[in-house]
């Protein structure tokens, strides 16, 4: 079927041939050379004990050796024969199975990978681990992908924000120096009041503000996000989106971490990458001395969202969890609860806390990064969070 390779047959048993490995090159007779071969050795490396036995095959043995000039190689190999979204899937994959974790100790390996979300989260993991010879690098790929998360995502969040906190502004009840007269007048011709010679005047029932979202600060939010080991990619977009909300000056933002300990981080928020490298994955989580942190540092409940990030497995005290959270919403204080800040889907979490949260108003579901600025927004605004169709 060689004579083949040029037509649409061809080219299918071609892919199927890459998928299939050596071993089952008798089933679709193709044999690959040049460029094929090379990206079918690459494969191999990283999946060839898994790909299908040919005829009397035998199952292969991955090939990816055990040292960082070999994994760096392949790295390389990798980056040139597919697409930023497959080598990131492939270097998942070669973690995962492979146990490399610990070869991105090495610096010149760490100069090889396509820097991603699920690659920073591996290197905060590593933890101190890491050796000071590493760090620099290892800061300058979190600083990539922090760099490239804010691009995207920042600039849709400060409209949105900005946006929401005027309208906020001007639902309330505004000191005569910020009335709007020209929306005040407009907002109320709806509702004249007749006079007694026949005529009629408008009574501004209701005020409208300027709303400028520089005269003051008018909302308080709290990130308190879960660092336990499953929510590392919703700790990296915490950390981005904390930066971007402590960027807006009508809003006051706190970022505090947890797993069993606490660890307020605000006064690093000018700096994703400090943040990032201030966390600890991994360990226990205790939700309740998280939120009885936050709840110390609340002054304005009626103008504080606070913002749970967690799979909400509590490790800590169950029902003084509950309780308090319970406290806090009734003090007046927004509470939003998000499973996974992160394009991951819903993770595995606890479905009676989230029961319990969204008895309170506070529906638990997973959030991606697009959807958070709309779901702050609503907040702000103390109106319904747009809970996607496929929350839990």
């Amino acid at each position: 079927m060689g004579e083949h390779g040029t037509t649409a047959e061809g080219e299918r048993l071609r892919r199927w041939r890459l998928v299939l490995g050596g071993d089952a090159a008798e089933a679709t007779g193709q044999a690959l050379s040049g460029r094929d071969a090379q990206i079918d050795h690459a494969l191999d490396s990283l999946y060839g004990e898994n790909r299908p036995q040919g005829r009397g095959g035998t199952g292969r043995t991955a090939g990816l050796g055990a040292s960082a000039p070999s994994v760096a190689r392949w790295l390389g190999d990798i980056r040139t024969y597919f697409p930023s979204t497959v080598v990131q899937v492939m270097q998942r994959d070669a973690i995962d199975r492979l146990g490399l974790g610990a070869l991105l100790l090495e610096p010149e390996l760490l100069e090889a990978v396509e820097p991603d979300v699920h690659l920073v989260g591996t290197l905060l993991s590593l933890g101190k681990a890491m050796p000071e010879t590493t760090k620099e690098t290892a800061r300058k790929v979190v600083r990539k992908v922090v760099e490239d998360l804010e691009r995207r995502l920042a600039p849709r969040t400060r409209t949105t924000l900005t946006g929401a906190l005027d309208r906020s502004a001007r639902a309330r009840r505004p000191r005569p120096r910020d009335i709007d007269w020209g929306r005040t007048i407009r907002a109320n011709l709806g509702r004249p009041l007749a006079l007694p010679d026949g005529g009629s005047t408008v009574v501004p029932e209701r005020l409208v503000g300027y709303g400028r979202a520089d005269r003051f600060l008018k909302k308080d939010v709290i990130l308190c996000v879960d660092q336990s080991g499953s929510m590392a990619a919703s700790v990296v977009h915490a950390a981005v989106f904390g930066a971007v909300l402590a960027s807006v000056r009508a809003l006051s933002t706190r970022l505090v971490v947890f797993d069993t300990s606490v660890v307020d981080l605000t006064d690093q928020l000018d700096d994703p990458v400090d943040v990032l490298f201030g966390t600890r994955l991994g360990g226990g989580t205790d939700i309740n001395r998280a939120l009885a942190y936050c709840q110390s540092r609340i002054t304005r409940p009626a103008d504080t969202v606070v913002v749970l990030v967690s799979d909400l497995h509590e490790g800590g005290i169950r029902d003084e969890m509950a309780a308090r959270a319970a406290a806090m919403t009734a003090s007046g204080v927004r509470l939003v609860a998000l499973l996974a800040l992160s394009d991951e889907g819903t993770p595995s979490y606890d479905r009676e806390h989230a029961a319990t949260l969204a008895a309170l108003g506070a529906p638990a579901f997973a959030c991606t990064p697009d959807l958070f600025p709309e779901v702050m927004a609503a907040a702000i605004e103390s109106r319904p969070l747009p809970v996607p169709d496929t929350a839990g």
